[in-house]
């Protein structure tokens, strides 16, 4: 296994819901998620970083010293660098240099499985490396003469970002038109007249495991950061046969990189799609709460905080102390404790789904024409049907989620 460090700034930066030691750990997760091990933590406090170096002389003077006696292969940083930053720290250290971006970006394309996941990532990667290919052919660039001549690392770098940009528009042409075919799908999925949840939260929190318990799905499901990047839909059963669809979702993280929510926002649209959000957490790690303050701050961006939210409070029967936790947790509301992967407290799961519903059952009356007997029939399977007159048209009176009654209401004027 290749052997690392990390290095953070310790900037008491108000935007960051962690501190620089629960970042630095979470990073030495996405490291040990990337089969990288960690064996030192370095950071310096400063505001902001430095232009050319990221971090300080003296602390580069004194992380060089411990690269010099220990077999370092990576340098992690707990931040994106420029182009700048990332060269002048590796000449200074001689090995190589992995922003936090790059790290990620290394995870996502080793767990992307389908073709659509595969091309997000790349074009991510293209467009992380396209101001990085600038700087690597900087040196060369020199080399070109006067006026009416090119150098041959001018001329280099332009065939390379030539072919770079070629690549991207290819990849633009193929995801348009994956996401109209995914559009169309979707399309088709809402005559489907069922309640949609999606199952969202910070990475690892369990959502997988939590999906495959309730749909028997075969999601995988593995401790590791980001172990789902592609969305799985699954129906799930209810008592008095309501059925809903659940989708799960990659993870959140805090410091995500700008070019993963752009490469992965088609993922993130199952959860602005959503009828009502299942927001999983993993409550036995102690910055439990600050995971939830980030994974709600993504759920705001995408305007998806409006919806029904159940927090579910998973790994319980790892919590060692859990009425002070429930102390914590109280003003999370609703929510619904459990263990996802010992089956434990799953049964009161249902019922808090149908809580978190019930305010959107009521009973609503409806004028259906003759020739569609089909609504009615929607009706019957969905809702329970209080009274039914023949008429002029079908006068139906029926206690249902209005949720569902707009999708089955919208069914008519398609």
């Amino acid at each position: 296994m290749i052997q690392g460090i990390v290095i953070g700034i310790d900037s008491h930066n108000v935007s960051s819901s962690l501190s620089i030691q629960d970042s630095l750990n979470e990073l030495k997760d996405l490291a040990r998620t990337s089969s990288i091990k960690i064996i030192k933590s370095f950071s310096q406090k400063q505001k902001h970083p430095v232009p050319g170096t990221y971090i300080g002389k003296g602390k580069i003077d004194e992380i060089i010293l411990f690269i010099q006696e220990n077999p370092i292969q990576c340098v992690l940083i707990d931040d994106d660098l420029t182009p700048a930053q990332s060269k002048s720290l590796e000449t200074a250290f001689n090995t190589k240099v992995i922003d936090r971006t790059g790290l990620i970006l290394d995870i996502f394309a080793q767990r992307a499985q389908t073709y659509e996941a595969k091309l997000q990532i790349e074009l991510a990667q293209l467009h992380y490396l396209l101001p990085r290919l600038t700087r690597l052919w900087t040196h060369l660039s020199r080399l070109g003469g006067g006026i009416g001549t090119r150098g041959p690392g001018e001329t280099q770098l332009e065939v390379d970002k030539r072919q770079l940009s070629t690549r991207v528009n290819h990849i633009k042409k193929k995801l348009e038109k994956i996401q109209k075919d995914r559009h169309l799908r979707r399309s088709k999925r809402h005559q489907t007249p069922l309640i949609k949840g999606a199952i969202v939260g910070y990475t690892n929190a369990g959502k997988s495991t939590l999906m495959n318990r309730l749909t028997k799905a075969a999601v995988l499901a593995e401790d590791k950061l980001f172990a789902t990047l592609d969305p799985t839909s699954r129906k799930l059963k209810l008592k008095q046969a309501d059925q809903v669809i659940l989708t799960d979702t990659v993870g959140f993280i805090q410091k995500l990189p700008t070019l993963l929510v752009k490469a992965f926002y088609s993922t993130l649209e199952e959860v602005t799609d959503a009828d009502f959000l299942l927001h999983v957490i993993d409550v036995s790690h102690p910055c439990f709460e600050e995971f939830i303050q980030t994974s709600n701050q993504i759920i705001d961006d995408l305007k998806a905080s409006d919806k029904p939210i159940l927090y579910i409070f998973n790994k319980w029967d790892q919590v060692s102390a859990p009425n002070r936790i429930k102390k914590q947790i109280a003003s999370f509301q609703p929510n619904i404790c459990l263990s996802a992967k010992c089956d434990t407290h799953l049964e009161g799961f249902e019922d808090a789904i149908a809580d978190l519903l019930a305010p959107f059952k009521k009973t609503l009356t409806f004028f259906i024409p003759y020739k569609r007997m089909d609504i009615i029939n929607l009706f019957h399977q969905f809702g329970h049907v209080e009274s039914i007159d023949y008429n002029e048209d079908v006068t139906i009176k029926v206690t249902i989620n209005e949720i569902l009654a707009e999708k089955i209401i919208a069914s008519l004027y398609k």
